[in-house]
């Protein structure tokens, strides 16, 4: 039986290109995301290429939906070796930390932190049993990187990559691996990159990110490379200056 990846907040940018990455090697693909038109669309896009290829519609904002898709595809696929999750809304937006509130806040604590706590408590006791898997999540740069008027999600991002790099420090022995990908860049066409300029992005930031722009196949090889060598816990592009 192939290999199963399922990548949540799958998109046309780094969703798709980590589906025919992987995909070339023989591994089926579970896309879940909450349009479900467009996950058709992408799914009829990827079988014509020959990737064996299932939609799952889902909102990711809330947590409790996190089992009922992770037992979804399993009923479909079997399995779920790799997760990938990724999720960013487009019109997703920076705010000055002195406006956000706890309202606003628990949208994104839900869709960047709690479920893909969920999400990992549900598949890893599988991964661990068969003593191989992976838990890869992206996130912002923000997250790593506090600086003054960006803020908003970058306190749920940085939740999760705590939890990344705790949960890499339990589950290395067991053969399972768990990383974080930290990007300060826009992903060639992804929602966001084609819903704002990189002028707009640099605007907004005060010139800090929106000038870099990466190719999706490029970033979903850096994936299959982090999750095969298993070398590192946490990729950065572009890679932090030296102190």
């Amino acid at each position: 039986m192939s290999k199963v990846l399922a990548i949540f907040g799958a998109g046309s940018g780094l969703g798709t290109a980590l589906a025919r990455r992987f995909g070339r090697e023989n591994y089926r693909i579970a896309l879940i995301a909450r349009n479900a038109e467009r996950l058709q669309a992408m799914t009829d896009e990827l079988a014509a290429e020959g990737i064996e290829t299932a939609a799952f519609p889902t909102d990711l904002s809330d947590p409790g939906n996190a089992t009922t898709v992770v037992q979804a595809i399993k009923d479909r696929f079997g399995r779920i070796d790799v997760v990938s999750y990724q999720p960013l809304p487009a019109g997703t937006a920076f705010m000055p930390a002195t406006e956000l509130d706890a309202e606003r806040l628990s949208h994104w604590v839900n869709l960047f932190l709690l479920t893909p706590v969920e999400i990992a408590h549900t598949v890893l006791p599988e991964m661990t049993e068969r003593g191989e898997g992976a838990f890869m999540v992206t996130g912002g740069f923000t997250a790593a990187d506090p600086q003054p008027f960006i803020s908003g999600i970058g306190p749920a991002m940085s939740g999760i990559r705590n939890f990344v790099y705790s949960l890499h420090g339990e589950v290395a022995d067991a053969g399972v691996y768990a990383g974080v990908v930290t990007l300060s860049a826009l992903i060639k066409n992804s929602e966001s990159y084609n819903a704002i300029s990189p002028e707009q992005l640099a605007e907004i930031t005060g010139g800090t990110t929106g000038m870099h722009v990466i190719d999706p196949a490029d970033l979903a090889e850096t994936y299959w490379q982090l999750y095969t060598g298993r070398t590192q816990i946490e990729y950065r592009f572009p890679a932090p200056a030296a102190h």
